[in-house]
C-alpha cells in the first residue's frame, strides 16, 4: 500500500512538473493580428519604469507586426482595410501619414519577420514639455528568414489619462512611428 502510494506521488509531480511550460514572448502573426490599442493600465500599477519600458516594447511590436501583415496582403480587401484602421488605433491622431514611413520601409524590404534587438524609454524636455520617445534597435527578416539588417529607430508615444470604470487609468498611443528625431536646437562645436 505504501508502494502505491509514493509511485502515485511521484506520478503526480512529474505531470505536475511536465504541465508547467514557459511562456513564449514572440507572438506570432496569426496571434497578433487580434491585438488592438483598447487595453488600459490602471495607473497605481505604472509607477515603475519597468512597467512602461515593457508596456512600449509590447505596442511597439504590435504596431510592427500588424503593419507586416498588412503588406503581405493585396491592400485592396476588406480584411487589409480592417488590419490598416487596426494600425491607425494605435496613433494619437491617425492618418495616413503616420504610418507611412514604417509601411514604406518595411515594403520596400520586402520583411516579413522582426526581432527588437534593443529596447529603452527616453524623456527629452522641450521648453516646458517632457516628450517621450521609444528608442530601439530593430532586425529585419526576410521570407526565408534570413536578417536583411539592423536598423536603429525611434517612436514618440503619450500616456493619456482615462477614467473606466471609475478607475483612474490611462491609454497609450504613438504620436509618430518612425520619423526623424528631434535635434537640439545647440549647433556642435558651439560653447559658451
Amino acid at each position: 500500500m505504501m508502494k502505491i502510494h509514493k509511485i502515485l506521488s511521484l506520478l503526480f509531480f512529474v505531470v505536475l512538473l511536465t504541465g508547467c511550460k514557459k511562456e513564449d514572448q514572440n507572438l506570432s502573426l496569426e496571434q497578433v493580428k487580434y491585438n488592438s490599442n483598447k487595453t488600459s493600465y490602471p495607473t497605481n500599477k505604472m509607477d515603475s519604469a519597468q512597467a512602461i519600458n515593457k508596456i512600449t516594447k509590447q505596442k511597439v511590436r504590435e504596431v510592427l507586426e500588424l503593419s507586416i501583415l498588412y503588406n503581405s496582403g493585396n491592400k485592396d480587401t476588406d480584411i487589409d482595410d480592417a488590419l490598416y484602421k487596426q494600425i491607425l488605433g494605435y496613433f494619437h491622431k491617425p492618418d495616413s501619414t503616420t504610418v507611412r514611413n514604417l509601411l514604406t520601409e518595411l515594403d520596400s524590404l520586402q520583411v516579413s519577420n522582426v526581432n527588437i534587438n534593443s529596447f529603452e524609454v527616453k524623456e527629452r524636455y522641450f521648453r516646458n514639455d517632457t516628450l517621450n520617445f521609444a528608442r530601439f534597435n530593430v532586425e529585419y527578416f526576410d521570407r526565408n528568414k534570413r536578417s536583411i539588417g539592423n536598423y536603429d529607430r525611434e517612436a514618440q508615444y503619450i500616456l493619456i489619462p482615462a477614467e473606466i470604470q471609475f478607475k483612474k487609468e490611462f491609454k497609450f498611443f504613438f504620436l509618430n512611428f518612425y520619423q526623424k528625431p528631434l535635434n537640439d536646437s545647440i549647433v556642435s562645436g558651439i560653447t559658451r
